[in-house]
């Protein structure tokens, strides 16, 4: 992290004296200067870095406080240069800018600006020059890290956490019944090739206490000729590897070992392995692996000689696993946290050797859930209890405390130090990423697109030729990959929607964050705690004292989880207090409006007002000229001010405000919007845009907002219709299109042709005289979504060869015939499909070779659909089938209760569920599933799983 940080400010000390070659003689020499000492640190920095993680944080104080010292330097240039930028942008106005450096700490107050920042330059130098002649005590020796030693996971030593999987006795193997038994079958059966089988997942969730379990079951050791357990480190040497590993095979065996390896040239030792190998049905097990590098260099020495053999590998990364499919025929185990009854008894057997007591039983109940079915957590904090008395104090005061006691116990600091080795091994620019993650609160659902946008604003993601929007995501999946976050969520094409860390790693995450002055989390209980030198503030709880008495004026970030009434001090305070922040985000707040000053955060970058109260924009908003994200969802912001036009780096323009009933046309309100919006050239997503307030010279303006990935308009004329098909035809990056009449009788017909060849969502509420013929032709469309259309004749013909159409919804009238007819091939790849208030639709039939794919179905009131389509049984994939709000004779046929007569066309679906009216409002309803032959055990209609997916779509 002290990299990134003194990565980040090189690039910006650059930038400064590039374009100041007029300041004062000497800067230019000092900043020179200051970046080979930085340089110099750096390299430091990484050995400090590598020698804390080898002793798991041990580091002596004296170490600790020169980086501290290192990262405030730091901290003084960045805002030295973000001042200096905000003063350039101010037209050169000196008396403003000397305002501002006024604030900057250690600042002589009496020079002007140019004098100014040399004499702050001149400061820090000196500064970081004492902190670099400090260093020399601490006895760094930059050799040792260019030599090959590198941080991560080490063979494990007597003492270390990592040596009990290896020991571990069968009788205490909790939980990896399943797993063993799958692996198992994979190394003693199936096919004579060489067959390689991976266990992934994070750390301490047991991939070795698992795959060990399994090397040592009997029936593979006797399926085996010889086998081999290796652990790899990322200084491992692969001739040193290789060797050991003969050596062990040949002690096992009582085989003489070959003489000589040692002096063999590495063509020699491949082959040797090759021709040991060449006669045995082997076993390797390569334990913890980190590189796909290990991948290429042992795939020539391990000889693929149909005789079965096999290889175990256990890894973190997903992306290591599945590398090994370029050399090996791969099985990949994705290992996942221990089932809740069997955390239970292995948290049981550790704390209590047995039972637990009655009246400990709730608060273990908590204690095992903050665990997360982890393994090592549920045995490290098993094991502290253990030594604790048994008393229902003592069990609160480790709960309530878990963090502080992961920080200082012995029994939970091997925990926190195998976590880390995941976060440790990271590349610098994602250690940012991954930090972030501590400032949302716990067991916090994190919505992807939120997250990634925020990681642009604050300059974490970096410029590439893909958009900012593309690498983020790449971000995020390889952390994913690295299995240090979770998917909670998935849309309907696979991407991920929203995810979450462990609470384990979450607690390393605020460990970090406080080391590196990350992040200040604002809690209830906080009132008292003073607040050092940090960059951003995580407010959960609102604390006064904390607001009021900060001197932080250097925070780029603030986030605001708190669900009360916000102090007018702290909003109108704002803008004068942190006027370097990038990123400020209010999502769910109760807050009111925004103050008429926001527009002097000239380095603001993000900022989200969504699902808030606000009503209205100041119009100094004009002035966020760096402003890329503005998030106005579920607003009531109706009308944007004019000077939004000015923000030409303006991303992303997300604004609708949805109110509690259903309306094909009414029920979302867009955002009103001056003439001039032609200059928000760096538009990539708009939605949505009310047109009928600037009408067609508004909609002609659009054809300037060449990068639009996303537009959504609404109250749309017929006469408007050429303009924005010429408009649509200067979008060439254009993904999804929302359109939406002013009226449900409004006919538009839109020539879009050229949009065929990257349009993925399609969403049309309008009159339309027939299916456009461009429709058809849209290769990548994955969403298709059609209502008020009012077709006479079934498109179903027209729409059933799309090759990538992954969900299709008619609603509202969007066929006006009797029957729809699915056709043999059609819709080779749908997974989702909605017929939804169809008042003419009477019969719906499914040829055997349609709808292959299909595995959510959908009907909602749809009154004429009186007899279950008998062709259902067709749909072998089938996971769900919802009814909502259907005819009584239909629901009543599939009823086993009621004896219906049609239950028998539904019983091979997983999970059927009906959902009826029971009030007045949009969402009065209740959930009834229908049991089937194929439905899950343990029902429980308040079950996530059940929740019927029925919304209004945007």
């Amino acid at each position: 992290m002290e990299e990134t940080a003194v990565s980040f400010l090189l690039q910006g000390l650059c930038q400064f004296v590039v374009e100041e070659r007029t300041l004062l003689t000497g800067v230019e020499r000092d900043f020179n200067d200051i970046k080979n000492e930085l340089e110099s640190i750096q390299a430091f920095l990484k050995d400090a870095e590598t020698k804390a993680a080898d002793d798991g944080g041990g580091v002596n104080e004296g170490v600790k406080t020169w980086v501290k010292q290192l990262r405030e330097a730091s901290f003084r240039i960045e805002d030295v240069i973000d001042y200096y930028n905000m003063y350039e942008a101010q037209n050169n106005n000196h008396s403003r800018f000397i305002a501002i450096l006024q604030k900057i700490p250690g600042l002589i107050k009496t020079m002007n600006p140019h004098h100014q920042i040399a004499s702050e330059i001149q400061d820090i130098k000196l500064s970081i020059g004492k902190i670099k002649e400090r260093s020399t005590r601490f006895q760094f020796d930059q050799s040792e890290s260019e030599s090959g030693s590198c941080r991560g996971t080490k063979a494990p030593r007597i003492g270390d956490p990592r040596m009990a999987p290896y020991f571990i006795e069968e009788t205490q193997v909790i939980g990896f019944e399943s797993p063993r038994d799958e692996l198992v079958s994979c190394l003693v059966g199936g096919t004579n090739e060489l067959v390689l089988v991976s266990v992934v997942g994070m750390g301490g969730l047991g991939k070795t206490t698992l795959a060990k379990h399994v090397f040592d079951n009997q029936l593979v050791k006797r399926h085996f000729d010889c086998r081999s357990f290796i652990t790899v480190s990322q200084s491992y040497a692969m001739r040193e590897l290789l060797i050991d590993m003969i050596k062990k095979f040949c002690r096992d065996n009582n085989e003489p070992i070959p003489k000589g390896m040692q002096k063999m040239d590495d063509k020699t030792l491949i082959t040797q392995v090759r021709q040991y190998l060449e006669s045995k049905r082997y076993l390797l097990f390569f334990d913890d692996v980190w590189k796909e590098s290990f991948s290429d260099e042992i795939e020539h020495a391990l000889i693929s000689n149909n005789k079965g053999s096999r290889i175990i590998v256990t890894t973190r990364l997903m992306h290591v696993a599945e590398y090994f499919r370029k050399s090996f025929h791969v099985h990949i185990h994705k290992l996942q946290p221990l089932h809740p009854n069997k955390a239970w008894e292995l948290f049981c057997n550790k704390a209590f050797r047995g039972q637990c007591p009655t009246e400990l039983a709730y608060m273990s109940n908590e204690i095992v859930h903050k665990c997360g079915g982890l393994p090592l957590a549920i045995v490290a904090i098993g094991g502290l209890l253990s030594t604790k008395a048994k008393t229902m104090f003592e069990w609160k005061k480790v709960s309530q405390n878990l963090g502080i006691e992961l920080d200082r116990n012995v029994h939970l600091t091997s925990l926190m130090k195998i976590l880390s080795l995941s976060y440790d091994d990271l590349p610098y620019h994602l250690k940012s990423c991954m930090l972030y993650f501590g400032i949302y609160p716990e067991d916090y659902i994190i919505k992807r697109k939120r997250l990634t946008r925020q990681w642009m604003g604050e300059g974490f993601v970096r410029h590439a030729k893909r958009s900012l929007e593309e690498v983020a995501e790449e971000y995020l999946t390889e952390l994913i990959q690295r299995s240090l976050v979770n998917v909670s969520s998935v849309g309907f094409d696979g991407r991920v929607r929203s995810c979450q860390v462990h609470d384990m790693l979450r607690e390393v995450i605020i460990r970090k964050m406080k080391d590196l002055n990350f992040c200040h989390s604002m809690h209830k209980d906080d009132e008292q705690v003073a607040v050092g030198i940090t960059r951003r503030f995580s407010i959960e709880a609102i604390s006064n004292s904390d607001l009021r008495n900060t001197s932080n004026s250097g925070i780029r970030a603030i986030f605001v989880f708190d669900k009360g009434e916000l102090p007018k001090h702290f909003i109108d305070g704002l803008s004068a207090k942190f006027k370097l922040l990038k990123v400020l985000d209010f999502e769910n707040s109760l807050l009111n409006s925004i103050p008429d000053n926001l527009g002097n955060l000239f380095h603001l970058r993000y900022l989200n007002l969504s699902h808030t109260k606000v009503t209205v924009l100041p119009r100094s908003i004009g002035k966020l000229v760096n402003l890329e994200t503005l998030d106005l969802r579920q607003t009531q912001v109706h009308e944007l001010p004019k000077e939004i036009n000015k923000l030409t780096k303006l991303r992303l323009l997300p604004v609708y405000y949805r109110k509690g009933y259903y309306s094909m046309l009414n029920s979302t309100t867009g955002v009103k919007m001056q003439e001039g919006i032609g200059c928000l050239i760096s538009l990539r997503k708009l939605y949505f845009l009310e047109a009928d307030n600037g009408g067609v010279v508004l909609i002609q303006e659009l054809k300037m907002l060449r990068q639009l990935r996303k537009l959504g308009i609404k109250r749309m004329r017929r006469e408007y219709g050429n303009a924005l098909s010429a408009a649509i035809q200067e979008m060439n990056h254009l993904e999804s299109l929302n359109i939406g009449a002013i009226d449900k009788d409004e006919i538009l017909d839109l020539d879009l042709v050229s949009v065929q060849s990257h349009l993925r969502v399609l969403n049309l509420k309008c009159r339309l005289t027939k299916l456009p013929d461009w429709i058809p032709n849209l290769k990548y469309l994955v969403k298709l979504r059609l209502g008020l259309s009012n077709f006479e004749d079934d498109p179903l013909d027209s729409l059933k060869n799309l090759p990538n159409l992954l969900r299709l919804n008619l609603w509202d009238d969007a066929f006006s015939g009797e029957r729809l007819h699915f056709q043999d091939g059609g819709f080779p790849k749908l997974k989702e499909l909605d017929l939804t208030r169809l008042s003419r639709l009477s019969s719906v039939s499914i040829d055997e070779e349609a709808l292959l794919g299909l595995e959510h179905l959908r009907f909602n009131n749809n009154p004429q659909l009186k007899v279950l389509p008998q062709d259902l049984q067709n749909l072998k994939n089938l996971q769900f089938l919802g009814f909502a709000d259907m005819p009584a004779t239909l629901v009543d046929s599939i009823d086993p209760e009621k004896g219906g007569p049609c239950h028998w066309i539904i019983n091979h679906i997983p999970l059927v569920l009906i959902r009826q009216k029971v009030g007045s409002r949009f969402n009065d309803y209740e959930l009834r599933p229908i049991p089937t032959q194929c439905c899950q055990l343990q029902i429980a209609v308040n079950s996530s799983l059940f929740k019927f997916r029925y919304a209004t779509v945007l």
